[in-house]
């Protein structure tokens, strides 16, 4: 027996967020692992429209230096 998957909705639709802002590295943190890369759509659940956004708004965020490009954590 098959198990169908929860269909993900996007957490930015749902706030009716109209764009995402890099100047907001506590919302993005959440959208990168610890290793500090960027989540896929198909695991986060955001829309194709916010996923480029998001993507977008990270990237300028670590060139600001508001997040970093990788953890401080070392194995």
């Amino acid at each position: 027996m098959i198990k169908a998957k929860k269909k993900r909705i996007c957490r930015f639709c749902e706030n009716k967020v109209a764009y995402v802002d890099y100047k907001d590295p506590k919302r993005l943190i959440k959208f990168t692992t610890e290793v500090g890369k960027i989540i896929p759509r198909r695991t986060s659940g955001t829309c194709a429209h916010h996923q480029r956004q998001l993507t977008q708004a990270i990237k300028r965020a670590r060139h600001l230096s508001l997040m970093p490009y990788v953890s401080d954590t070392t194995q």
